[in-house]
Parts: structure tokens; sequence; C-alpha cells
């Protein structure tokens, strides 16, 4: 059983009075609150998706080990909050906007990327006694007993990969356990769901053949959220292994291509896999248009193009000038609400087993009621005021997501054991 000395005074009892009001003040709402508290105590909660090593690129003087306010900085993420929160796991995110497919932009996005990891790495490193690194549900588990955070490490876009498949092992060996293969553009690996030219492969090229291939014998998830339908189908069609989609929300309740259609969803599941609840606004209301932020916005991503080219200075001013226009045009938000509104969906199609947490805080998520991750306990709390039972909850944070790990591991074991016996060689590494 897993206790926290601190709770959610920020989450389950911090409702603002405005937060108060609208859920209500009754008896009811009381033991509601502290049936949550339980819950949300006893669960290894874990998200699949932060953007804080980004944050920490473009925010030299940032540290994770203090506590932050997120409307005066724009930080969603660090250590103090995550306990506050009671969230005790997070997958954090080597991102990497797609630049050029050239070798100079494969050595500068394996570069950036490598730095990325080193910033993930040291934040670890220079805080023991607040965190650990993990990459296995065990990992998390016996961290998590010593009221640490748990920090694994995913990548969000294939592109550090350039066209060398030998590189999912060093990456892999410095702890990724997840591959989004594209992100908002395609790449060589795959096709986008964003892409403004449209498809380019029609799904996964042949090099993302072999990508999804590989990922499967080494035991990394695939992760789907951004590549275009055709990939996606062509990765289930494909993959040996269950796969997820890390921040993704359900396209029949907000239609965006990011999200996933009912069909995707039911497809997903008969993999084994599970989607992962996205909390960027954008993606599950259609907020009121915005053409002074939407100009300002376009003009910084043409002044400054993609950050792994920049300059740690041109960083800083990237990220000054960005919360700049973040707090003269700020974005209307989606509510906390209507994230769960996607999980009920999603479990009303497919069942409780695939649904889970990826609220993509510092990537932009982040909506009313659950605005950074101090406030992760209002996810139990609302979860709990719809019916969902202990267990249920439990699956939702790190169940589900635990187990898609184990199994991924349990067909990496599978296709090297096989590869062995037929003497066709496999991927070298151990298996605990």
């Amino acid at each position: 059983m897993i206790r926290r000395s601190i709770l959610i005074a920020n989450c389950l009892g911090l409702l603002s009075l405005a937060s108060i009001s609208s859920y209500g003040q009754t008896t009811n709402d009381e033991a509601l609150r502290r049936k949550a508290q339980k819950i949300h105590e006893k669960a290894l909660t874990i998200d699949t998706h932060g953007d804080v090593p980004t944050y920490m690129q473009s925010h030299t003087d940032f540290n994770i080990a203090e506590e932050h306010d997120a409307h005066e900085t724009g930080s969603r993420i660090d250590f103090p909050r995550m306990k506050q929160g009671g969230l005790d796991a997070m997958f954090f995110a080597v991102y990497l906007g797609q630049g050029e497919r050239s070798e100079k932009g494969y050595a500068d996005a394996k570069e950036y990327a490598l730095k990325l990891f080193d910033s993930i790495h040291q934040s670890v490193n220079d805080n023991p006694e607040l965190a650990e690194l993990a990459t296995s549900p065990e990992d998390a588990y016996r961290i998590v007993k010593k009221e640490k955070r748990a920090v694994f490490i995913g990548i969000e876009n294939g592109w550090p990969l350039g066209k060398d498949l030998s590189l999912l092992q060093t990456y892999y060996d410095l702890g990724a356990r997840y591959i989004t293969l594209a992100h908002s553009s395609n790449n060589d690996i795959a096709d986008s769901s964003t892409d403004p030219d449209g498809p380019e492969h029609n799904g996964l090229s042949s090099f993302g053949e072999q990508v999804v291939a590989e990922m499967n014998k080494l035991g990394m998830m695939v992760d789907i959220s951004h590549v275009s339908d055709s990939t996606f189908y062509d990765v289930i069609k494909l993959s040996k292994a269950p796969v997820i989609a890390s921040h993704s929300s359900a396209r029949a309740l907000s239609d965006h291509p990011r999200n996933m259609t009912d069909d995707m969803i039911k497809a997903l599941a008969k993999n084994g896999g599970v989607i992962q609840m996205n909390m960027l606004s954008g993606y599950l209301i259609k907020p009121a248009p915005n053409p002074e932020r939407d100009a300002a916005m376009q003009a910084l991503r043409e002044k400054y193009g993609n950050r792994s080219s920049l300059t740690e200075e041109e960083q800083k001013q990237r990220a000054a000038e960005f919360s700049e226009i973040r707090h003269k045009y700020p974005q209307e938000l989606a509510t906390l609400e209507q994230v769960v509104d996607h999980i009920d969906h999603i479990v009303q199609l497919v069942g409780i087993d695939h649904v889970g947490i990826g609220a993509d805080l510092d990537g932009g998520g982040g909506v009313e009621g659950m605005y950074d991750v101090s406030e992760m306990g209002n996810v139990t709390l609302e979860l709990v005021k719809r019916g969902y039972s202990a267990k249920d909850i439990q699956k939702v944070w790190s169940g589900n997501l635990f187990r898609v790990m184990k199994n991924v591991e349990k067909v990496a074991m599978q296709l090297n054991e096989q590869a062995a016996e037929n003497g066709t060689g496999s991927l070298s590494r151990s298996f605990d």
C-alpha cells in the first residue's frame, strides 16, 4: 500500500472558492472528497506525458526541486507540486518539433535529443532525495515506496532516429520506454495527423515498419499519438505488442485529427493497448477565435524556427516572448469535467481497461480544475463523483499502462528467444 506524507491539500482539499461553488458544499460532497482522498493516496498515479524537459531547456534558471506558480511562470510541473498533487510518476518527454530531414537535420536532432536526456538525468541526479529514474513498473513501486517521484522517459517524435535503427538501442539504454512515431509534420517514419501538406507515405514508411518491428524486439512501447489514421492502422496491423496513445482524446466528442475515432479506440483495445487522456484545450473544445494570438504565435514560430537549432540565449529569448504572448492573449480553457467526459465515452465504448492519463502539461496541457500538476487529485475526485470504483480508478491511474508495459516486455523476450532459436540474431539487451 502506497502512502504519502503530504496529501492533496492543493487538490482534493484545495478546491478554490469558484471550484467549491461549482462542486457544491454539501455533507455528501465532503464524504466524496474523503473517499477520493483515500483512493488517491493508495493508487500509484502516473501521467504519461509531461514536457518539463523542454521548459527546463528554455528556462535555464528553472529549479525542478522548487515550487513554482503556474500562473506567474507558465510552469506546470515540478517535484514539490507533483507531491502536492499526489502524482507519483510521470513520463518526461524528449520532445522535438519536426525539423529538416537531412544529414545535418538528423545530426542536430540527435544532439538536441541527447541534451534533453541529459537534462532529465541531471534533474534526478541533482535531487536524489526527491526523485529517481524509472524504466519499469517495478521501479515505480520501489521508488514511490520511498516517497519519491518516479521519472520515466518517452521520446516525442521519431525524428532524432534519423534513418539509423541502432539509435533505438541508444535511446533505450538512456531510459526511453516509448517513442511517439511522429509529431505535427510527416517524418521518415510515418505520416502525421496534422501535416499541412497531407500524407506522404499513406501510413508507415518502409523504414517506419522496421522501426516498429525493432521497438517490439527491444521492449519499447510504440506511441501513436500525433500520427495519421492510416499510420495508426498500419501500426496496429504490424505491431506484435500492445501500443499506446500517450496523450490523445476521443474524436467523437471533439472532432480534431489529433484525437482517435471510435473505430480506432476499438482497434486499440483489441490490440490490448491504452489511450491516455490529453488535457490540451485545443483538442477538447473549439476555442473562440483569437486572431491576434494566432498571428503572434505564427510570427514567433517564423522568427525562431525549430528549437533544436537555437542557442541557449535564443531559447531564453523565445521563452520570454512566448510568455508575453500567453499573458497578453490568454487561451480559453476546457474543463476537467470535459476531460472526464472523454474517459466516460471510452469506458462505455471499450471498457475500463484501456484508458489512462497523459495531460501534456508544459506542452500546452492544463484545464480548469486541473491547471497544473498540483491539482491531479481533482481527477480522482471527479471520477469518484461519477461513480467509478477504487479498483477502476487505480486502473486509470497506472494499472492499464503498467499492464501494457509488462506485455511489451514479454513480447520482446519472446521475439528475442525466437530469433536466437532461429539463428537470426536478436537485439543485444538483458531482461530482468
